[in-house]
């Protein structure tokens, strides 16, 4: 079995680009999804929100998606972690 990637790290990826700490922890389905709904958030709160808003609001749906990625990539990473060192 390989030795698991620091969780630290799995945090960075995954909050520099969504998906991609899920990817590192070889997740790719999972980093793939999430990267999915965070475009496809962003495209449907673009649509719907008033031209008047920020960049923010206007995209806030996969900004969300994208910030609930980042705690689930770091989890998941945390827990191979110490069930390697368990092994």
């Amino acid at each position: 079995m390989a030795k698991p990637i620091n969780p630290f790290l799995v945090l960075m990826l995954a909050t520099v680009l969504p998906g991609a700490g899920h990817v590192a922890i070889r997740d790719a389905t999972r980093g793939l999804a999430f990267a999915f709904f965070v475009v496809f958030f962003s495209v449907v709160t673009y649509i719907t929100a008033p031209p008047d808003r920020s960049f923010i609001g206007r995209h806030a749906g996969g900004l969300f998606v994208w910030a609930l990625s980042i705690p689930d990539a770091y989890r998941r990473a945390r827990v191979r972690t110490v069930m390697a060192r368990k092994s």
